[in-house]
């Protein structure tokens, strides 16, 4: 039987991780369907937990029991969530086995109301790490400064951590830092560093959708048929441009001599993970975010519609590195015209917590309705 599209990137050397769950996909076998197509791991977020509570009955029947049994809306959220980790986690036990634990994760977004109290973070990661139980899952936290503080902490506890709302070099470099300092100190302890993983995760499709925004903005204004041009061509270049830039720096990183020091001893790369690789604009390619990112040691977790539309017509070809001195290019010439790679990426951070922010909330309140009706 010829290999799927995601077997041959698996065969390439990067991951397939699905960017979704729901207790439908866990139940109906669809998941193990997907594992068998070649999909080595999961990731969720507060939006995709929202969706999947929101939209279907799948969890009216557990709501209305833990409503019973007097449990919060806060304890209903924690233990339906911790309950579709905990399963989407056994099922990709046979893939973190057979990869010796490079593969085969569940990811669980760490409470995003706490995103700015280190303290917090830490604490619930500790506290959420205890109740999943389980060697395969990964817990989220966002890189912001309170982040970095509390990756480092968690890591040098042996927690797995997955770093999330990545999107400039900077937040990625010091997202590498943390990890470094983490299993430096875990080392210290006297702790397995072999047994603990970590993933960044650098967010591409929205730096594409506002930097397009922005190049629209500049064409209202530019009347210089050159310039017209020039802004016209750079549209849907910026998230690759920004992503090959990354993906040099991690490569430079992880075969430096501060992480050699650190493997001697049973550290693992932190890979670099790709998130938020659906297309949001319908005039490109379904699989932009899929074949632009196609490099060796890295992660691509894909939303259900682009995963699938990959698993039809995608086809596998080394992207990455590409060519940096087009990347670095394209970043100048939109400074260019007043655009800022870092203004755009500090945006997408700030709107980024806040958004994670609104869904949790929002997450909260139709589990909330749902109690109440039912």
């Amino acid at each position: 039987m010829a290999k799927t599209s995601i077997q041959q990137l698996n065969d390439y050397g990067q991951s397939v991780w699905l960017d979704y769950i729901s207790r439908s996909l866990l139940d109906t076998g669809q998941l193990k369907q997907l594992i068998e197509q070649g999909v080595s791991g999961m990731t969720s977020n507060p939006t995709i937990f929202d969706k999947a509570v929101s939209k279907s009955e799948d969890y009216d029947a557990n709501i209305l029991q833990l409503r019973a049994a007097n449990k919060t809306t806060f304890e209903i959220y924690d233990d339906i969530t911790v309950k579709d980790i905990q399963d989407a986690a056994d099922a990709f036990i046979p893939t973190y086995e057979a990869t010796g634990g490079s593969d085969g994760y569940v990811s669980l977004e760490i409470n995003p109301k706490l995103a700015h109290s280190t303290d917090q973070t830490i604490a619930e990661g500790k506290r959420l790490h205890e109740k999943v139980g389980r060697p395969n899952v990964m817990f989220k936290v966002p890189s912001t400064d309170a982040g970095f503080p509390a990756i480092a902490a968690l890591l040098t506890e042996g927690i797995n951590i997955n770093v999330t709302l990545i999107f400039s070099l900077k937040q990625y470099v010091s997202t590498a830092e943390a990890y470094l300092q983490g299993i430096h100190n875990l080392l210290s302890r006297g702790g397995d560093a072999r047994r603990v993983r970590s993933v960044a995760s650098v967010f591409v499709s929205r730096v594409d959708t506002l930097t397009d925004k922005l190049i629209d903005e500049r064409l209202k204004k530019e009347s210089d048929a050159d310039a017209r041009e020039e802004l016209q061509g750079l549209q849907g270049k910026t998230a690759g441009a920004n992503s090959a830039i990354i993906f040099n720096k991690y490569k430079e990183i992880f075969s430096g001599e501060k992480f050699k020091g650190v493997q001697e001893k049973g550290g693992n790369v932190q890979r670099l993970l790709w998130g938020s690789t659906s297309t949001k604009n319908p005039a490109y390619s379904d699989t932009k975010y899929v074949t632009e990112l196609i490099g060796k040691n890295t992660v691509n977790t894909i939303p259900e519609p682009a995963l699938r539309a990959f698993l039809d017509h995608g086809v596998v070809n080394e992207a990455l590195p590409g060519d940096m001195q087009r990347a670095h290019e394209t970043i100048n010439r939109l400074q260019k015209y007043g655009i800022s790679i870092d203004k755009v990426c500090q945006k997408l951070l700030e709107d980024g917590v806040v958004a994670f922010e609104k869904s949790f909330d929002s997450l909260l309140r139709s589990i909330e309705e749902k109690a109440s009706k039912l």
